[in-house]
Parts: C-alpha cells; structure tokens; sequence
C-alpha cells in the first residue's frame, strides 16, 4: 500500500479549501499581502498538488497595493466550489471591499473580476441547494457564524445574514463550510483560535436556516495539549473521492527548537481521513505525518521547479510579491534571459520596494542566485514582515548581511567585493544551530534553526562565510500574524539584474 507524507503542500499554504470535479481535486489557500492572489493547485490524488495559476493573477481585480498595505493583512480564507458548469471562488479582502466572488469555466481562468457582496465578515463560504437556492455562511463581525441568501452572479443578499450555530463555546467561530450529505445539512467550522488551541466542529440539519444539533464529540478534532510534531490544526473543509472515501484538508504548523516552540514556514496544508459513525457523524483521527494514500495509488506531478533561469515570457505562478508587482518594477524582456528589477523603494523595511519571491517550504533548504548589481543595490532577502527580515545585499561595492527585528536594524557583517556579477547563497538548517549569543558557545536555549549567508556557492572552494543568525526572530511567535517565510529577490536602488535562483531542499553546510 502507498502512504503520502504530510503535509501535502508545505510552506505557507494556510486556510484551504478543495472542491473535486470528476477525477480532479482543485485546492486554494490564503495568500494575505502577496500579489498574485490565492494559489490555485491541481491533484489527482489529494496529495500530490501543483499549482496551475493563481485566481487573482491582474491588477484589475484588487485595488493595487492591497489597501491597507501591511503584513497579514489583504486576502483571508477563501472557499473553492464547482457549480452548475462554473468554479467559484469565494473571499475576503480583509483592508478594502470586503467580501466578494470570482468565477471561470477553467480553473486556470481567466477569473472574473470581483462581485462584491454586502456581508460584513471573514471567512465567506458557498453552497447551493437543489433548487439552485445559493447560501453564503461566515463569521460575522460580532463573532459567531453567519448565514445569507445570496446571488452570486449579481452579488444581492437575498435573505439575512441571521445568526446560526457557532460552536462547542470555544473563542473565534470561524471559516464555516456548509455540505449537503445524504439528508442532512452539515455546517464545519473552527474554533479555539488559529494557535495551539486551533479546532475542528461540526453539527447538523435538515436545512441551511438550522436548527442545529452539535455533534456529541466535538471538537471533531485538535491537537492541543498533545505531543504531535503537527499543531494549531484546524480551518478544515471535506471532499468525497470517487471511491466513496472522505477526507479532510486542513492547515496545521510544525514547530521546532525549545519551548514553548515556534513555526517559521508558516500554516501549511495537511490531508487527513475521515470515517463517519453509526449515526452519521463525521469521526476524524488525529493527523498523521503519514498514511495510505488516497485510492491506494499515486499520480505524481511536477513540484516547482527548483531552478528559474528566467527565460520563459511570464513569471511562474509560485512568484509573489508583498502588496503589489508594479509593471515597471520587474522585467523579463528588457535583458532576455534575466529577471531585471527596477527599484521602486529605498527600504525593506517599509511597504513600497520591489521583491519576487518564493515560499520557503522545507526546514532545511538552500537558496542560490546569480545577480549583476551594476549600480544599483539589492540581494536576497528571507522575509516574515517589513520589521522582521534577513538581507544579504550587495552595493557601492561590497556585499552586507543586515537583520531587521522589531525596532532594530543591524548590519551584521561586510565585506568588499569587485565590480560585476557575483553569486549569493543563503542556507538554513535545523542542525548545528547557532547558540542564542554568541557568549554562550556551551550551549543555551535553541530556535528552530541557524540561517546562514554566503558570498559564493557553500560548495565552491572560493565561497566566502558571511554571518550566521538565529531563526527564531523570523517566526511566527516572534513576528505575528499569520503568514510564514518567503525567500526572494529585491532592488533597493537602481537597477539590479537577476541570471538563476535555484531553491533546493538539503541540509545547510556548516560555515
């Protein structure tokens, strides 16, 4: 029998949602700030997922940069549905507009531009009754779950929002998913915040207006309190395989170093299997890092691919870019076979500059990329936020590591370099961590890993050591919010030139 690894799609990936058309599953997540909006996968299988597009992939459907322009702000919980020959996406722009839906006959799109539904809440969800009757549940601004008649083609609300089931009592009721099956109307939501305490409840009814009847054992399932390697589980939504088969997509973190623990890579998605009892509720077990596969087979599909040599006319799907991506910041054309970016801020450390990045999706892993500076000033960043970032930057002639944590900004290490293009490596690795000060070399409290930087490729007999820092400003616990790293490309300055970035997943050489 074939197992699956969890989680199914690592790296920030937080909040999915799945729906399945014939023999093929389409999964969106949460994108917050990032431009382009909400990641858009294809699978098989239910564990092997590439993306294929993003739904919010042009600037005409958001107001550009996202209003509010701050860190976890922008794009929350989206639901995915197939309806009467159309795929829907329903979503919240959390800083401006509200809530609002988008649709294509392809789910590579093109998406529509955003009808806007007067619903004040987060986490919308759609579901449609026989009739063709459509039903939005969210949690509404007051708490609690929340539940409209609505048109989705026009966006009107045609009856409520009115107040409906919200809970087992546990805080923040919230990303509710409503499900016909068989006779009854089954409403999915989490509780008990999106940390440790994060939670999975269900109840039922004969109708989408309730009355709701909790279910006996909720919550249906959370791992709080518990030694699992997977925690904060929760904001799930379900999907039958053709087999007859349920199963569950949820996120979950996976925290490391000591206590009380922090998660770096962000919320990921996570695939678990679902049973239903005698009585006809929904019994889940606890997540495992791995189980039999789906079906009993596997379907494989590419991952993205580890090494971008900028030669395609448009930028992989997997790029995104805090807030916004204006057209004359970047450019494939302007040197073919090169990402060239144009400066468009001075600082990292405020909204406005120009940065392509990707996900970090394993704990261990290594980023490598060629860049011609000329005279202008850019690099690698590993970022969580504007006040919580790594840089290894080179300009005016020499290449810098600076850490930006909280209120503080300090350059860490310098060195001179010559004119012309340079390679640029930043590794990271849960081994040999660095000690939480450099005097304490015997030892001392750990965070989940050592980011190193280098001038050069580690494996080069040239490759220069820069500085290694310590991971734990660049997580989650220390940060806030809700997004995890993003390792990418930035000018500050000028014009700097990018030929390769290669990300593989490896254990990081010791400096």
């Amino acid at each position: 029998m074939h197992t699956y690894d969890n989680p199914v799609i690592s790296g920030f990936h937080p909040d999915p949602s799945v729906c399945r058309v014939g023999d093929d599953y389409y999964l969106v997540c949460s994108s917050f700030e990032y431009f382009p909006g909400l990641p858009l996968f294809h699978s098989k299988d239910l564990v092997h997922w590439e993306q294929i597009g993003n739904v919010l992939d042009r600037p005409g459907q958001l107001p550009l940069p996202l209003p509010g322009a701050k860190a976890s702000g922008g794009l929350y919980a989206p639901t995915i549905r197939h309806h009467d020959g159309r795929f829907w996406v329903v979503n919240t722009n959390i800083d401006g507009g509200g809530n609002f839906v988008v649709s294509a006959e392809r789910p590579e799109g093109p998406w529509s531009d955003p009808v806007w539904i007067d619903l004040s809440g987060i986490d919308p969800d759609l579901a449609w009754e026989e009739d063709g009757t459509c039903w939005c549940a969210f949690s509404g601004p007051e708490g609690g779950i929340n539940m409209a008649r609505i048109d989705p083609v026009g966006g009107e609300v045609l009856e409520g929002p009115f107040a409906t089931w919200s809970g087992s009592g546990l805080k923040y009721p919230e990303a509710p998913h409503l499900y016909r099956i068989g006779d009854w109307w089954y409403l999915l939501i989490a509780e008990g915040g999106t940390e440790r305490g994060h939670s999975v409840s269900v109840a039922r009814g004969r109708s989408p207006r309730g009355p709701w009847e909790g279910a006996p054992a909720n919550p249906l399932l959370s791992h709080s309190g518990t030694a699992r390697s997977i925690q904060n589980t929760g904001h799930a939504d379900l999907v039958e395989a053709p087999d007859g088969s349920w199963w569950m997509v949820l996120l979950g973190v996976r925290p490391r170093g000591f206590t009380p623990d922090v998660h770096v890579l962000g919320r990921e998605t996570f695939l678990t299997p679902v049973e239903w009892d005698e009585d006809g509720w929904p019994v889940v077990a606890p997540v495992p890092e791995r189980h039999a596969a789906p079906g009993g087979a596997w379907h494989p599909v590419p991952a993205p691919p580890a090494r971008d040599d900028f030669d395609g006319a448009a930028l992989a799907p997997h790029w995104v870019s805090p807030f916004a991506r204006p057209e004359g910041s970047w450019s494939l054309t302007e040197r073919p076979g090169l990402l060239v970016l144009n400066a468009t801020g001075s600082t990292l450390d405020r909204p406005g500059y120009t940065f392509v990045g990707r996900r970090q999706q394993h704990h261990d892993c290594r980023v490598t990329a060629a860049i011609d500076p000329g005279t202008g000033r850019g690099g690698l960043c590993v970022r969580l936020d504007e006040a919580h970032h790594y840089e290894l930057e080179v300009g005016n002639g020499e290449v810098r590591v600076v850490a930006r944590i909280g209120p503080l900004r300090q350059t860490m290490a310098a060195r001179p370099v010559p004119a012309g293009p340079l390679t640029l490596t930043v590794t990271i690795r849960t081994s040999g961590l660095v000690p939480a000060s450099p005097e304490l070399t015997d030892g001392g409290t750990t965070g989940p890993d050592t980011v190193a930087f280098w001038l050069g490729d580690p494996g080069a007999p040239d490759a220069r050591p820069l500085a290694e820092l310590d991971g734990r400003y660049l997580s989650t616990e220390v940060a806030c919010g809700f997004t995890g790293r993003v390792i990418g490309m930035y000018a500050t300055e000028g014009t700097v030139a990018f030929d390769w970035f290669e990300y593989t997943p490896a254990p990081a050489p010791s400096a």
